[in-house]
C-alpha cells in the first residue's frame, strides 16, 4: 500500500458525485444511468464518466494537469513503435452501465482508425489517470479496480502532489499487482506497454 493511501478492502463503492459549477446543467434521464444516456448529456465543460450507473463528474482539468499530460504524451510519442499511439481523454465504454475517459491512453495504431466512437476494454494497452484532490479516491481505488476488471493490462497512477510519482499497476489475473513507484528525481525505466524512461519530475516542469 503506498504512503497515504487508505487500505484496500477489495471493495469498491461509489455515490453519484458533482463537482462545483458556475452553471446548472439538466441531464436527460434519471440514475442508474447508461452510456446511451449519456450521448443526450450537454457539452458543458464537464467531464461525464459511469460506473455502475451511478454519475461521476469531473470538470475540465486545471492547468497543472493539463501540463502533466501533454508532458507524458509527447514522451509516449517520442518513444512509441509505430504499430502503438498514444491518446488522451478517450471514450472507453465498458458496458452499458460503466464508461470512462482515462486521461491517456495507449492503443493500437489499427484501432484508431476502426474506432468511430468508443474503444472497447480489450483496445487499451495501458490507461494513465493523473491524481487531483477531486478525483485522489477516484483514481486510487475505484478506477484501479474497473480497469482491472476490465483486463486493461497496464494502469499508470500519476501523483502531482507527490513529487510527482508514478505508481505502476500490471495485472495479474484479474486484479492488478501492487504498485510498483517511482520518485521525482530518478529515471523511471518502464517495458510495459513498451520500453519508455524518464523523471516523473518533468511532467510538471515549464518549458525550457
Amino acid at each position: 500500500m503506498d504512503e497515504g493511501e487508505t487500505p484496500d478492502t477489495g471493495r469498491v463503492t461509489t455515490m453519484a458525485t458533482t463537482e462545483p459549477t458556475t452553471r446548472r446543467t439538466v441531464l436527460h434521464g434519471e440514475p442508474p444511468f447508461t452510456v446511451d444516456d449519456l450521448l443526450t448529456f450537454p457539452d458543458d465543460g464537464n467531464r461525464y464518466e459511469l460506473f455502475n450507473g451511478s454519475l461521476l463528474v469531473s470538470p475540465s482539468p486545471i492547468p497543472l494537469h493539463q501540463r502533466a499530460i501533454a508532458r507524458l504524451m509527447r514522451i509516449l510519442e517520442d518513444a512509441a513503435p509505430p504499430e502503438y499511439e498514444p491518446m488522451q481523454e478517450v471514450n472507453l465504454r465498458v458496458s452499458d452501465r460503466d464508461f470512462f475517459i482515462p486521461d491517456l491512453v495507449v492503443v493500437p495504431t489499427e484501432t484508431v482508425e476502426e474506432t468511430e466512437l468508443m474503444f472497447a476494454p480489450r483496445d487499451l494497452l495501458l490507461a494513465v489517470e493523473i491524481v487531483s484532490p477531486s478525483t485522489r479516491a477516484r483514481d486510487r481505488h475505484l478506477k484501479r479496480a474497473a480497469y482491472a476488471a476490465a483486463g486493461i493490462p497496464v494502469y499508470w497512477r500519476i501523483e502531482l502532489s507527490d513529487g510527482p510519482s508514478i505508481h505502476v499497476h500490471e495485472l495479474a489475473g484479474d486484479e492488478y499487482k501492487p504498485a510498483e513507484r517511482h520518485d521525482a528525481g530518478e529515471a523511471a525505466n518502464l517495458s510495459v506497454p513498451f520500453e519508455v524512461s524518464f523523471d516523473p519530475a518533468v511532467l510538471v516542469r515549464p518549458r525550457a
